[in-house]
């Protein structure tokens, strides 16, 4: 399967949640259905008392192993389209084990009308399961896979898939499954707990023959929330998605201290600046950083970590220009794993669309024992909060890069690496003094004349102090490095790093941007 259905388990689990479901959507035949249908069906549910579903699924599905689901797969010649020759084509997961919300799924004909998609078990093969399913009857779906021709014109590869609470992600050519992304993030921390609002419905807008983009909407439910969504999916050597959605608070339900839009899942176990000692594998994630491009102008980079206690990080700004969770770094040699292939996993880049007004991007990084748990999550949050009566509309992009990736205009942060060389200071004295090692790679460095004096900007918050600020030319990689040691104050309690490269008064690269943690 191309999720890992334990992953999402452990997420929940992990945050000690348990994700209520609407119940089942029923749509009437032959009508005509659009954005504006969809918002008011939004609108609609908003105003009713949130419903938990039994979450009762029939004998033996309810017991079912991970093995035995695993083993039920989509039969791809039923696939929805298959027989019209169209560019893409949708398949269908089962429920059972942690997928246990069913959602409706519909196709939107050309002529705006909506046609179900329903379960039939004759859709699946169930590989060594012997299982009497005369007496399902319709159980809806988990969630499904598009798939489109995009690394070989002969061959239909996986393109997207929605499954589960509200995640999805997709691929751009040559690239391997890795970050998700969701539709909402509700108090993910701040709260009395998270709530993992979910897709409970969704209209496929069949595509035309020549089609180089599909629709899909989405119905966006949880018991504070209501939402409808619009997904424009381009595939491409980065598949792009325009993301519409508005927003309504369910009537009568309690506040929402975090909003998260845009949220962006990961996982980061070890790093070039966090190694894993006896893992042979150089570094393990999915990502290894977050960038920030603000409304003021200024580009931040922060390297992710693995902590010891959950630890939150706010990025204030007025209308953002992007931001999102990267794996900039894409040689194999960085992770030696041929079964991952992690320097293969894509970044995912949100691009807002129109003003979104003051607020913060939040990256929130979690503990982890292993590479099987996703540990890592950023959003925005916008000032506003929201109030029933007063929908939200924003609109975004999320690019899924690979190797050609957005980056700053000016210079960008190749490698961060903390520890020391050869040292006269002892090793107590160095866990006092942390040291970092920092490569800048990009134009506005290329363009310096031979010579060219250059001045790193180095700064923290009052629980720090600056020992060592220098920036250097690299000649084995032509680009510069700059050598920053520094001392804590308190060292219970976290220190705040900031570094960019300055050419005569003018800023020639990103910021780097690092959260020492308390020891």
């Amino acid at each position: 399967m191309p999720w890992s259905p334990t992953r999402i388990a452990r997420r929940l689990r992990h945050l000690s949640i348990a994700l209520t479901a609407a119940p089942l959507l029923a749509w009437g035949p032959a009508h005509a259905f659009g954005w504006d249908q969809l918002v008011h069906l939004a609108q609609v549910r908003s105003a009713e008392p949130w419903r938990e579903s039994s979450d009762k699924l029939p004998e033996p599905l309810a017991s079912i192993t991970y093995d035995q689901l695993r083993d039920i797969r989509f039969r791809p010649e039923r696939a929805t389209w298959r027989n019209a020759g169209l560019p893409f084509e949708a398949q269908y997961f089962h429920l059972g084990l942690y997928q246990t919300q069913p959602v409706r799924i519909h196709e939107i004909t050309p002529q705006g009308e909506v046609r179900d998609i329903p379960y039939r078990s004759e859709d699946f093969h169930f590989g060594a399961n012997r299982f009497d399913t005369s007496a399902w009857g319709d159980l809806g779906h988990a969630g499904f896979r598009l798939h489109y021709p995009l690394n070989n014109v002969a061959y239909k590869d996986e393109l997207v898939v929605f499954l589960g609470a509200s995640y999805f992600r997709a691929l751009g050519a040559q690239q391997q499954y890795g970050l998700s992304a969701r539709g909402l993030a509700i108090d993910t921390v701040g709260g009395g707990g998270e709530e993992f609002p979910r897709f409970t419905g969704f209209w496929i807008q069949r595509p035309a023959p020549d089609a180089k983009e599909v629709t899909i909407y989405a119905l966006l439910e949880s018991p504070r929330v209501t939402g409808a969504y619009r997904f424009d999916i381009s595939p491409g050597f980065n598949t792009t998605m325009g993301v519409r959605l508005r927003l309504f608070a369910r009537e009568g339900a309690a506040p929402i201290n975090t909003l998260g839009i845009a949220p962006l899942t990961s996982m980061f176990l070890s790093g070039e600046n966090q190694p894993l000692p006896g893992d042979f594998r150089p570094e393990v994630h999915d990502s290894d950083g977050l960038m920030l491009a603000s409304g003021e102008g200024e580009w931040l980079w922060r390297p992710l970590q693995r902590p010891k206690a959950i630890t939150v990080s706010s990025f204030g700004t007025t209308d953002p220009r992007g931001f999102g969770l990267m794996q900039r770094d894409r040689r194999f040699a960085s992770y030696e794993d041929v079964e991952a292939r992690y320097e293969r996993r894509p970044s995912a880049w949100v691009t807002p669309r129109g003003a979104w007004g003051a607020g913060r991007v939040e990256l929130v990084q979690l503990p982890t024992p292993d590479e099987t748990h996703d540990n890592i999550v950023a959003y925005w949050v916008p000032a506003q909060a929201l109030q029933p009566g007063q929908p939200l509309e924003l609109a975004y992009d999320i690019a899924w890069q690979g190797d050609e990736q957005q980056r700053p205009p000016a210079s960008w942060v190749t490698q961060s690496r903390r520890g020391y060389g050869y040292s006269r200071l002892s090793a107590a004295e160095q866990a006092k003094q942390p040291k970092f090692v920092l490569d800048f790679a990009g134009p506005a460095l290329d363009a310096l004349p031979p010579g060219a004096d250059l001045r790193a900007v180095v700064s923290t918050n009052a629980n720090g102090r600056v020992l060592e600020a220098i920036a250097y030319p690299n000649p084995a990689t032509r680009s510069w490095r700059v050598s920053l040691r520094v001392a804590r104050n308190d060292p219970t309690q976290p220190v705040e790093l900031r570094a960019f490269l300055q050419h005569q008064q003018h800023t020639v690269s990103e910021t780097w941007t690092h959260l020492l943690l308390p020891e």
